[in-house]
């Protein structure tokens, strides 16, 4: 049988708990629902912001695309234009000679590799028709051992495949000279933006400056010149291990004998600009140029030539000559050239980086001005990259320091009133016992009067009855 408990027992078991003792648990899983749903609003404002500014790139990055090219390539061409300015040549003569010298490079480059594609480009096609029938006889020994008849027949069925696409594969040619054309566009307009911000792209700043006003105009010159650093340091760092890349791998082919080596190289440089995934293309097509010309042996060699030297850009040059350029992790850059890809194709591929590096650029600058407004950081601090910026710097130190101030005198005088409330309270407190003792004396100062004045009275009827008893 349970214990039997009493009424006393019974009641005192209902009483509520002391409410100070513990904070309610409703109340707490009510403040945690409304700060996510406070988070959970600005988390849809910031999707909702993001989902505009993506439909608007979308609508133009056509014609935007020319701007990005030409701010690009302009991150190349303005050292040796600053150079020739810092010599006394005008600006649109030095932005001239700048265009017309990288002209000149590429020229230069092409005329050193066509004679060797015209001329071992035939030898490349009788290579590759050796090659396919080597690769015929290995499949049809071991340990793949196919019947010659079934192979036959997978060739015809692969040609009768092409034959079926000839009319796609027109109509893809068609278009593709099409876009040819819109490329040749696209690059006359990326030219002459070229020309135009070489010459004037140093009054944008002062412009800028005085459109938005002097403390937008602070951080914006800080930011876009942040930005710019970022983005000129990536590609001359990109443009270097490219080089790299370039120079390693077009030795290797040239000391296997690979035909087109020299072209290989050029195609290997200019895809190194697509982190991660131009050196996978490069590397496949040199591989494959080797298998069909030269057999699997060199083809096993030019693979371990250019995984070597992958391996030695992607863990010791890369990461020593971005890390100060970009500061990326390499998750971000794959992420990025994967999106960027997708979105919008090899063009998307190779502003990827640079746009998660501007990116990057203006999270790093929120952070420092936030660590500026909480007071985490001075100004002294942070490496700004203009006046403008340190200005800004020591403007948010300052208001850093009136909010901390009035932080610290708010406290101050909440503290005070606190104190003031003890004080009240212990006056009051004093006051109370004190009239508690005043009300005690005068208790006892009645009593003791009433005791006088009866004492009195008797004393006198004593007194008088004495005065009768003697005349008497």
């Amino acid at each position: 049988m349970p214990e039997q408990l009493d009424a006393a027992q019974f009641f005192e078991q209902l009483q509520p708990e002391d409410p100070v003792a513990h904070i309610d648990r409703a109340e707490i899983i009510g403040n945690g629902i409304k700060h996510l749903a406070s988070w959970c609003l600005r988390l849809l404002i910031i999707a909702a912001a993001a989902f505009v500014i993506w439909h608007i790139l979308s609508q133009v990055w056509r014609g935007g695309l020319p701007i990005v090219l030409a701010i690009i390539v302009c991150t190349v061409l303005w050292p040796p234009v600053a150079w020739l300015r810092k010599h006394g040549i005008p600006a649109g003569l030095a932005a001239m000679i700048a265009i017309l010298g990288s002209f000149g490079g590429f020229g230069f480059l092409i005329w050193l590799i066509a004679p060797s594609v015209v001329n071992q480009s035939q030898t490349l096609y009788f290579q590759a028709f050796e090659g396919v029938q080597r690769l015929q006889l290995w499949l049809q020994g071991p340990p793949m051992n196919l019947d010659p008849s079934d192979l036959d027949d997978r060739i015809d069925t692969a040609a009768q495949w092409l034959q079926s696409k000839a009319g796609s594969i027109a109509s893809e040619v068609f278009s593709g000279l099409g876009i040819a054309s819109s490329v040749m566009v696209t690059m006359l307009v990326v030219l002459v933006l070229t020309f135009f911000f070489l010459k004037d792209g140093d009054k944008f700043l002062p412009w800028l400056r005085g459109m938005v006003g002097q403390r937008a105009g602070w951080h914006l010159t800080e930011l876009l010149t942040r930005g710019w650093i970022t983005l000129s340091g990536f590609i001359r760092a990109q443009a270097l291990v490219s080089l790299v890349d370039a120079v390693f791998i077009g030795s290797g082919l040239i000391i296997l004998g690979v035909p087109l080596a020299l072209a290989l190289a050029v195609l290997t440089f200019i895809t190194g600009f697509i982190p991660i995934v131009g050196a996978f293309i490069a590397g496949t097509l040199s591989v494959t140029v080797a298998l069909v010309s030269l057999g699997v042996t060199e083809a096993v060699i030019t693979l371990i030539i250019v995984l070597l030297v992958q391996q030695l850009e992607g863990n010791i040059l890369s990461p020593l000559l971005q890390s100060k350029a970009v500061n990326l992790h390499p998750v971000v850059v794959l992420i990025s050239v994967t999106v960027g890809g997708s979105l919008f194709n090899i063009a998307g591929a190779f502003l990827a980086v640079p746009f998660a590096a501007m990116a990057a650029v203006l999270f790093r600058y929120l952070h420092d001005m936030t660590a500026l407004r909480a007071g985490e950081k001075t100004a002294a601090q942070i490496r700004f990259a203009t006046t403008a910026g340190s200005l800004s710097g020591m403007q948010n130190e300052a208001v850093a320091k009136r909010l901390l101030a009035a932080r610290q005198a708010y406290i101050r005088n909440d503290e005070a009133a606190k104190q003031a409330e003890a004080e009240a309270q212990a006056a009051e407190d004093t006051a109370n016992n004190s009239l508690e003792k005043l009300t005690t004396v005068s208790k006892v100062q009645h009593i003791g009067g009433l005791a006088f004045s009866t004492i009195t009275r008797i004393g006198k009827a004593g007194i008088a009855a004495v005065k009768a008893f003697y005349r008497t």
